[in-house]
């Protein structure tokens, strides 16, 4: 068994494809018609044959509801593991992102948690 998807629900299909690559750095690898929506993912430049993260529609109630309890609640909808984490705050920080954690020693990891501005809060994590 191999984990080859993630999804995380965006507000806006476009704005959040126009984030996860002009700002984070991602790759598009899909972009399909699918009636009102697109299947559309994007990956890693480092992994281009690896986990591909869908930007997934977040229109359906349910999944609103979801969003707003867990965004509330300052859970990360996902996390992305960096190599260097005050690096990539500083690179991040530098594209206007706001962070609602700075990097923060928790054990063996340090963590930060950023708005996507797609309606998700997302972790990157250094080991």
């Amino acid at each position: 068994m191999r984990i080859r998807l993630h999804s995380v629900f965006v507000d806006d299909q476009e704005k959040a494809l126009r984030f996860y690559t002009e700002v984070l750095a991602f790759v598009k690898k899909r972009d399909i018609p699918m009636g009102e929506f697109r299947w559309l993912t994007v990956v890693s430049p480092e992994e281009p044959e690896g986990t591909e993260l869908v930007l997934e529609p977040s229109d359906n109630p349910a999944t609103q509801a979801f969003k707003k309890s867990i965004y509330e609640q300052r859970i990360p909808a996902s996390a992305f593991a960096v190599d260097d984490i005050r690096a990539e705050h500083a690179r991040l920080t530098a594209r206007e992102v706001r962070f609602t954690m700075e990097p923060t020693q928790a054990g063996p990891v340090t963590m930060a948690i950023f708005d996507d501005t797609c309606g998700n809060l997302i972790q990157i994590y250094q080991t």
